[in-house]
């Protein structure tokens, strides 16, 4: 299972971009919710 997750990103460059996209929008939501609050 992990196997079969993991394959599509070792031969997709794009994906590592993904991942760090992802986190980037994560980061930026948890940080517009403590703006949003102050």
């Amino acid at each position: 299972m992990h196997y079969g997750f993991g394959a599509p990103c070792v031969q997709t460059r794009g994906c590592d971009s993904f991942i760090i996209i992802i986190v980037l929008f994560i980061l930026l939501i948890i940080i517009g919710a403590f703006a949003f609050c102050d």
